[in-house]
């Protein structure tokens, strides 16, 4: 939510025993981002989400690994979209609504996102290996379900077309990027309006 300075912001830090993940989304960034989950892979793709939607991402994140990469991923997608959730705050004069298709080489994703204040996913990676380098391919689509859910918004993710399924990841994640900066930046004609007819995104 917007602070004194009306920067639009959300800090959010979520402990449990079997993670720690701080994260901080500013939604009128310009793309910086530092990220240390201790997977290599999900940092990459994370880094198009701040890169490509021009949001200064911060995400520190350390958990019980050894158990494998479920507990970690999954955490980092609930507390970035509880983030999100509070940057974008009460949505006074957003777009709410946005969409992207993005190609990387032979990949092509379609995003779709509503910041609408109920969170719901619908998405199709279209990835094969078991693997994306490092990352389980299944916890790419976990953590995007865990992201809107917690962020409250709709989000459908479908994978048109692809053959490499790291083009794969990365085309959806900047499409997710690209999706979400539109529905984010402010339409002057709202005049700080709620982008509903019920008044509310938040109810």
């Amino acid at each position: 939510m917007s602070n004194a300075d009306g920067i639009r912001q959300g800090i959010v830090k979520r402990a449990t025993a079997e993670t720690n993940v701080e994260a901080s989304v500013k939604l009128d960034g310009t793309g910086i981002f530092d990220i240390a989950t201790g997977n290599g892979t999900l940092d990459h793709l994370l880094a198009q989400l701040s890169r490509h939607g021009l949001f200064d991402i911060n995400i520190q994140a350390k958990g019980d690994i050894e158990t494998g990469w479920h507990h970690l991923v999954e955490d980092v997608g609930i507390t970035l979209g509880r983030a999100f959730r509070e940057a974008v705050g009460d949505g006074e004069g957003i777009i709410r609504m946005g969409h992207s298709l993005v190609p990387l080489d032979e990949s092509l994703a379609q995003v779709v996102v509503d910041l609408s204040g109920r969170g719901y996913a619908s998405i199709e990676t279209g990835i094969i290996a078991e693997k994306v380098e490092h990352l389980p391919s299944d916890l790419i689509r976990h953590s995007l379900e865990a992201f809107a859910v917690e962020g409250r918004m709709t989000l459908h993710v479908k994978l048109l077309t692809g053959i490499n399924d790291h083009h794969k990841a990365e085309a959806i994640y900047k499409g997710l990027a690209r999706a979400l900066r539109d529905a984010v930046q402010i339409e002057p004609r709202l005049k700080g309006a709620i982008p509903s007819t019920k008044g509310s995104i938040n109810s």
